[in-house]
């Protein structure tokens, strides 16, 4: 049987992962270690099963006992405004955290991490393949999260080449759907909270800038698929994300078009704001033969705002226990705040 470890698990792209871990017949145990800095407890509440337990801690600095036999790291803030608000918590969590993780992975174990597609810097080249190098700024406002990213996925090859450790690195882009923060800071939730809230919707710059948005379904069966269910022996980095480009006022438009009074409005162009972004997937294509992106943005958009309509209604986080008095009946008494 199979112990589990995940790092991150109560965030947004980590509670879809662990959910579906826990369909999986071989697992003994899964532990989900998260500090609730983006993160929330809620994502995993409606979970009840026996082998969810729940750490509330710094993944640097948690006390873990025994190994695991499988370790999954997303314990890392992801939307600038937040990464750029802690750099040095930031880089810890990837960097410091790698390295924890690392100590607890059981001989002949698997350590899988979700890297970025921020680590090809402002590319020079689209669609970015992985063989790209990129062309980031070390010392620029964004270089917490790139380099510790860039730097995590360094160490991990370097304990495949040099220890024979087995890895799984994928490098993900533009991620959105259901369970991000309200708070969150990215454009379509942005967008999206804005225009629910009856507030102007804020592009930054000509909105000409342009991302590949894959909708939480896709990406999380892509990374299932991965990571354990096709018993790919491939140690990446690997792309995966939708490789459709879309500018993000072309968003910001059709979010406005469901909500008409609600204009759009341009603020200043962010520090170093990517000008493009879309992934070659012709090795995902190669590795995951028949995965795709099914879901295109304009449906998955529709999706969300339907999600952050629920969230946000009158009194709906107010109905739930905060994580102080939390956990019984909300997660199966698998809570244990540390």
């Amino acid at each position: 049987m199979t112990r589990i470890l995940v790092a991150g698990g109560l965030g947004f792209i980590g509670s879809h992962l662990v959910e579906r871990l826990l369909r999986r017949e071989d697992v003994a145990e899964c532990v989900v270690v998260d500090n609730l800095w983006t993160g929330s407890w809620r994502n995993l509440a409606h979970v009840e099963d026996s082998r969810l337990q729940i750490l509330v801690e710094d993944v640097e600095r948690v006390c873990l006992a025994g190994k695991f036999d499988e370790i999954y790291h997303l314990a890392s803030p992801a939307s600038p405004p937040w990464y750029m608000a802690q750099p040095l918590r930031t880089i810890s969590a990837n960097v410091v955290g790698a390295l924890r993780l690392l100590d607890v992975l059981a001989p002949g174990g698997q350590m899988a991490y979700t890297s970025t597609s921020e680590v090809y810097g402002e590319p020079l080249v689209s669609p970015q393949p992985e063989s790209y190098r990129g062309f980031v700024d070390c010392t620029g406002p964004r270089a917490s999260y790139d380099e510790s990213k860039r730097c995590v996925e360094a160490m991990l090859f370097e304990a495949h080449r040099a220890q024979g450790v087995r890895i799984k690195v994928v490098r993900l882009f533009n991620v959105f759907g259901p369970r991000t923060r309200v708070d969150d800071g990215r454009a379509v939730s942005n967008f999206v909270t804005q225009a629910l809230r009856g507030r102007p919707i804020t592009v930054f710059g000509d909105g000409a800038q342009t991302r590949s948005w894959g909708y939480i379904d896709d990406i999380i069966k892509g990374l299932e698929r991965y990571f354990w269910a096709d018993g790919v022996d491939y140690p990446g980095p690997l792309n995966i994300g939708n490789d459709r480009e879309i500018p993000v006022l072309e968003v910001a438009e059709f979010i406005q078009r469901r909500f008409p009074k609600c204009p759009i409005v341009h603020l200043p162009a962010p520090p170093q704001d990517p000008t493009n972004r879309r992934p070659d997937l012709s090795l995902a294509n190669r590795v995951l033969p028949g995965w795709t992106s099914l879901v295109p943005y304009e449906e998955g958009v529709e999706r969300t705002i339907a999600w952050f309509r629920r969230e946000m209604r009158p009194g709906a986080a107010a109905k739930r226990p905060l994580v102080a008095n939390a956990s019984a009946k909300a997660i199966g008494q698998n809570l244990r705040l540390v």
